[in-house]
């Protein structure tokens, strides 16, 4: 988390074989031209490619600047028996790319006061980066985007197997 707070330019969150990672700003609009296709939310949600959960959730976040993890569960009605329900959505949200996570806020208690670890925060992805990535991602093929990644990895790690390769840069 305090790489979130002292940089903007790296996101972190549940998007490679769902678990965590970092993305940088530089290489952001690369994943988004191969997981999202220029496609928006509404669109995927139509055509089922995004659960009722998920859009519950991104329906609360997309609302404000941020809301920490708890927020989400009130907000959107998520109770203690809708827990892997909630789970699910959150890191499908994120494995697509329109969610992330930007920071952490102290619990509070009814009265006000502070108490207890910190929450997560999350945000959509277009209000962490800003549209000039989301621009950037939309003059890409999933094709290049695909290329330039699978040849960063190869680059870092020549013995990568070719098809984990294209799991993990597509979020299957």
């Amino acid at each position: 988390m305090r790489l979130l707070e002292e940089r903007d330019d790296v996101a972190y969150g549940k998007v490679f074989f769902r678990k965590g990672g970092f993305i940088t700003k530089e290489w952001y609009p690369y994943f988004l031209a191969v997981r999202r296709q220029g496609r928006d939310f509404e669109d995927e949600y139509e055509d089922g490619l995004i659960s009722y959960e998920g859009k519950r959730i991104y329906q609360v976040v997309s609302e404000v600047e941020k809301l920490s993890l708890d927020e989400i569960k009130r907000v959107a009605g998520f109770d203690k028996e809708d827990k892997s329900k909630f789970d699910r959505g959150l890191v499908e949200l994120q494995m697509k790319m329109y969610l992330t996570m930007c920071g952490r806020q102290q619990r509070m208690s009814s009265k006000g006061a502070g108490h207890g670890w910190s929450s997560t925060v999350f945000c959509t992805t277009e209000r962490f980066f800003g549209e000039e990535v989301f621009e950037e991602a939309k003059g890409m093929s999933k094709e290049r985007a695909m290329e330039a990644i699978s040849k960063q990895v190869l680059r870092l790690n020549p013995e990568a197997n070719h098809k984990k390769i294209k799991k993990f840069v597509e979020g299957s």
